[in-house]
C-alpha cells in the first residue's frame, strides 16, 4: 500500500487542524473525505453561517465535506462507511463514538497537543503554560473508549519559552502537527508502528486539561508574580485573562515581571499616570503591558493612561 491508494478520512474544525490536513493534502496522501461541525451561525440574528477553517480549506482544494451534527447518525455513519477508509486521522475535533473510531481497518489515530499521558483534555496547550512547563509537544495515539487515553504511536517535544504566550506555542505545535501526522501516516503504510499503553509511562504525572470557562480565567493577584504572569501568557490573547478595576471587566494580555522585598498588598495598582501601572502579588509586581477595558479596544497601557485617570488606591480585584 501507497500514500496515494491508502484512503484517509480526515476529522477536524479549527485553524489548528488545517495545518495538518495540508500536510496530507500538498503530500500527496489520498483524503477522500474531510469530517468538520456544521457551519456556525453568525450575525446579528445568526443569519449568516460561517463554515469552519478546515471546511474552508477542504471545499478550496475539493475535498468532499461532511458535516453531521450527531455523530452517531445511522445515515452518517453508513455515508462514512460507504468511503471505505482505510484509516481516520483527528486533530482537534469531539470525541468520537466507537461505532466511527473503531470502522476502518488500520484504526483512527488522533494528534494531541500535550505530551500524553500529561494534559489529557480539551485546553493542553493553555493549561501547559498556565503550570510553568518549560516543554510540551505532539502525540499521536490510536483512539479507543475514553478521551486521549489510547496507545501512543509518536511524540515530539518543543521548548516552552519563558515569555512565550499560548498563541506562540500554538503555531509551533499546530506546525509540528502537520509534520508528526504525515510521519505516522508513512509509518503505518510502513507496518513499522509499536504503538505503546500510556500506563507503561508511570512516570508522568497525569495532569488534566479540562476545557477553560470564563470563570476559569480570572486573575488571582493573591498569588506569586510567577504564577500569576503564568496564567495571563497562558491565557493569552484568547481567551484572556481578567479582572476587575471598580466593577469592570479588564482583560490582561501581556506582562513583565518584577521581583520586590516589600510586597504590599495584592491587586494594588501603582501608576505615574503616564508611563507604567504595575500590581502587586504576594511576592512582587507585575508591570501591565497590554490590556482592554470593558467597551474599548485592546490598547498598550501607555496609550490607556493618556485618557484614563486611574485613583491613587485602587485595586484589581
Amino acid at each position: 500500500m501507497t500514500k496515494e491508494n491508502l484512503r484517509i478520512i480526515y476529522m477536524g474544525t479549527p485553524d489548528f487542524a488545517v495545518e495538518s490536513l495540508r500536510a496530507l493534502v500538498e503530500g500527496g496522501y489520498n483524503v477522500v473525505a474531510v469530517v468538520t461541525m456544521p457551519d456556525k451561525p453568525m450575525g446579528r440574528h445568526g443569519s449568516v453561517l460561517q463554515p469552519s477553517p478546515v471546511k474552508q480549506y477542504a471545499v478550496e482544494h475539493g475535498l468532499k465535506v461532511l458535516q453531521p451534527v450527531k455523530l452517531k447518525d445511522p445515515d452518517f455513519v453508513e455515508e462514512l462507511r460507504a468511503l471505505k477508509a482505510d484509516l481516520q486521522i483527528v486533530v482537534a475535533f469531539r470525541m468520537l463514538p466507537e461505532v466511527v473510531w473503531s470502522m476502518p481497518p488500520l484504526g483512527t489515530f488522533n494528534a494531541h497537543a500535550s505530551l500524553l499521558p500529561k494534559y489529557r483534555g480539551a485546553a493542553p496547550i493553555n493549561w501547559a503554560v498556565i503550570n510553568g512547563e518549560t516543554e510540551t509537544g505532539i502525540t499521536t495515539f490510536f483512539l479507543k473508549h475514553e478521551i486521549d487515553t489510547g496507545d501512543i504511536i509518536q511524540q515530539v517535544k518543543i521548548p516552552i519559552g519563558e515569555t512565550d504566550n499560548v498563541e506562540v506555542v500554538h503555531d509551533k505545535l499546530m506546525v509540528l502537527s502537520g509534520k508528526l501526522v504525515t510521519e505516522t501516516v508513512d509509518n503505518i503504510i510502513a507496518g513499522t508502528v509499536t504503538s505503546i499503553p500510556q500506563d507503561q509511562f508511570k512516570d508522568v504525572p497525569l495532569t488534566p486539561a479540562p476545557k477553560i470557562f470564563r470563570e476559569t480565567c480570572r486573575i488571582d493577584w493573591k498569588q506569586p508574580t510567577q504564577q500569576v504572569y503564568n496564567f495571563i501568557r497562558g491565557l493569552s490573547p484568547y481567551p484572556a485573562a481578567w479582572t476587575t478595576l471598580n466593577g469592570k471587566s479588564v482583560k490582561i494580555y501581556e506582562t513583565e515581571k518584577c521581583p520586590s522585598t516589600s510586597p504590599e498588598e495584592a491587586g494594588k495598582i501603582f501608576t505615574d499616570g503616564k508611563d507604567f501601572l504595575k500590581v502587586a502579588t504576594t511576592d512582587g509586581w507585575l508591570y501591565i503591558k497590554v490590556l482592554q477595558l470593558e467597551g474599548k479596544k485592546k490598547m498598550a497601557v501607555t496609550d490607556l493612561l493618556r485618557g484614563l485617570k486611574i485613583e491613587k488606591d485602587a485595586f484589581f480585584v
